[in-house]
């Protein structure tokens, strides 16, 4: 432009009103009296017309077309206090109609403009590279819109006044989905989520944040689980949220069940053994709520299962299950509903339907290398072996006294010979949430159950020695022959 008007230049002579008037006609140069606009240009009847340029006298211009002494049509406008150009459309001065702003501190906007400011369909890069296409009113993002981040993440849904509110899908750099509503800029209200683990939440969201996610795990069952040595059991798990409701609104978070053998044990009054561990497979002993601490120990019968992981509705979100489902202990939920198919679970793990998860045929394994069970052969074992049932009386208490892990072999033990099955004694099974990555950042915490494996006697026998929880504060001795309470530890 500049140039055409170099060129107009120097091919017309410039005309200068003798008296300080404007020129008539034709190309001119003319300072307004207060001295700060100043234009050189095409005139027609004393005012602007055609193509010019009009300085200001702060450093600012516009350069372009004139039309009856306005600023009309396709120009050029620079402004000196901002440092930002725009080149476009232009109505009695205002940008107006299609145009390019660009911004000194940064970003760009390519769109239609009313009186200055953004309004209708356009485009804008902000300074941070955020970029959105889409709908716009009174220079706020406002309606429709797509806006893809400088992380990866995209989100195409609605927009009232420059934050995500209304119905919105939100795509994930790391393959994570959510789609629902929003409210001033974060997820709230009913929407679902598919994280990139494969967990699935469906439900309702307050600022940012899942209502019915699980808090806790907790193992079904009584206090103490009694099973027979070499016999298989069931082990039921649920997700529970911070209400103690069933967090049912939750698919596909990985569970990971192991176990692990009491760290010293005394087997005065049952047929239990303790274990001697070789230095060189000693590991660090982990702290249960039963007061006692245990050293992993290994599980058999899990194998790894194929999982499937729900696909994300494409409708209504109200179609999320009820919070307050429950899974019972008849349910048997290996997987999850049809859907797209997952990955295989790893061994020992399993997804979880409904905030429900249910391990089968678990069994305790052999003593792994370096573990050497000791069991009790006579003197305190003998007398308890007396006993009518081979059990304690209700609150007889468990002697304070303990060996040293690992130590010497007591009076009365002898050295078991190497078997395929885990020897009486006290267990723990532990349920661990190992979701890849956790979902929102967190993992819910370790849940715990007492598992009291007993010797078999032979057949036509009476049952194997067991041994009745001792009652703690707040909780009652339980006669032999009744069953305890549902227990739901959890740490």
């Amino acid at each position: 432009m500049a140039a055409a008007s170099q060129g107009s230049r120097s091919s017309r002579p410039q005309r200068r009103d003798p008296q300080g008037r404007p020129p008539q006609d034709g190309y001119g140069v003319y300072t307004y009296p207060n001295s700060f606009f100043r234009y050189e240009g095409e005139w027609k009847g004393g005012k602007t017309h055609g193509r010019g340029k009009l300085l200001f006298k702060d450093g600012s211009y516009y350069e372009g077309e004139f039309a009856d002494g306005e600023i009309m049509g396709q120009g050029c406008r620079h402004w000196a206090a901002t440092g930002n150009t725009y080149s476009g459309q232009f109505v009695f001065g205002e940008p107006q109609g299609h145009g390019v702003m660009e911004y000194k501190a940064g970003g760009r906007y390519e769109g239609e403009l009313c009186h200055g400011v953004r309004e209708g369909h356009g485009c804008l890069v902000d300074r941070d590279g955020r970029v959105y296409c889409g709908s716009f009113h009174n220079n706020k993002r406002h309606g429709r819109g797509h806006m893809a981040f400088p992380n990866g993440d995209e989100y195409d849904g609605n927009w009232v006044r420059d934050q995500r509110q209304g119905h919105g899908v939100l795509r994930c750099a790391d393959g994570s989905t959510y789609e629902g509503q929003w409210h001033s800029d974060v997820r709230s209200g009913l929407g679902s989520m598919t994280h990139c683990s494969g967990l699935v939440y469906r439900g309702m969201w307050i600022n940012g944040h899942p209502v019915g996610r699980a808090a806790r795990t907790v193992i079904l069952g009584p206090e103490v689980m009694d099973v027979a040595r070499g016999a298989s059991f069931t082990v039921r798990v649920q997700l529970l949220q911070d209400n103690g409701a069933v967090a049912a609104s939750e698919d596909g978070r990985v569970l990971r069940i192991t176990a692990g053998v009491r760290y010293v044990q005394l087997p005065a009054y049952s047929e239990v053994s303790f274990f001697t561990v070789d230095a060189g497979r000693r590991e660090a002993p982990i702290q249960t709520p039963f007061g006692f601490q245990c050293i992993p120990y290994p599980l058999s019968g899990l194998e790894p299962r194929a999982a499937n992981t729900p696909e994300i509705p494409t409708g209504d979100p109200e179609v999320a299950r009820t919070p307050d489902a429950s899974c019972g202990q008849g349910d048997a939920p290996g997987g999850l509903p049809a859907g797209r198919r997952g990955s295989c679970c790893p061994e020992g793990c399993r997804r979880v339907e409904r905030g429900c998860a249910q391990f089968e045929d678990v069994c305790l394994g052999p003593p792994p290398p370096g573990y050497h069970p000791v069991p009790f052969l006579d003197g305190p074992h003998q007398e308890a072996s007396g006993r009518p049932g081979g059990g304690l009386s209700p609150g007889t208490g468990t002697p304070t006294t303990q060996d040293p892990p690992g130590g010497s072999r007591p009076e009365g033990a002898a050295e078991a010979e190497p078997g395929t099955e885990a020897p009486p004694g006290e267990y723990v099974i532990m349920i661990q949430d190992v979701t890849t990555p956790p979902f929102l950042g967190r993992r819910l915490p370790t849940a715990f159950k007492h598992l009291r494996v007993s010797a078999r006697g032979p057949a036509g026998s009476a049952p194997a020695l067991e041994r009745a929880p001792e009652p703690g504060p707040g909780r009652a001795a339980h006669p032999r022959g009744q069953a305890s309470p549902p227990d739901t530890t959890s740490s």
